[in-house]
């Protein structure tokens, strides 16, 4: 991880101020690869742990993951309906049985809720 300024004609043209604010860099570097696999750029605070930078970063795949259960195993994009009161009702149902499977697996294995 490293405090970098994002540089380029587009973002500068964009921006009220040509000085862009530092950022944070992260690389994911494993041991067995000759070089970075994956990047990330993050507005977080320059005082932030590395540990917790990490965390936040890969927490993007659980959100990922979720969002796709939701849509394929519990129906969220079942919805065919044209009113707001029933799409309302629709989402409420899928969040409600979303966070009962969540609940379940954590029962399951209450040691390593990332594995959930």
């Amino acid at each position: 991880a490293l405090r970098v300024r994002p540089a380029g004609r587009g973002i500068r043209k964009a921006a009220d101020d040509p000085e862009l604010p530092e950022r944070w860099l992260l690389a994911e570097w494993p041991a067995d690869e000759p070089e970075p696999i994956q990047f990330w750029l993050s507005s977080l605070p320059s005082g932030m742990p590395l540990a917790t930078l990490v965390r936040l970063v890969k927490l993007r795949w659980r959100i990922e993951h979720d969002y796709r259960e939701m849509k394929q195993a519990l129906g969220l994009a079942h919805f065919e309906g044209r009113t707001w009161n029933g799409w309302h009702h629709h989402v409420t149902l899928v969040s409600a049985a979303h966070a009962f499977c969540t609940l379940q697996r954590l029962a399951r294995d209450p040691k390593d809720p990332a594995q959930a």
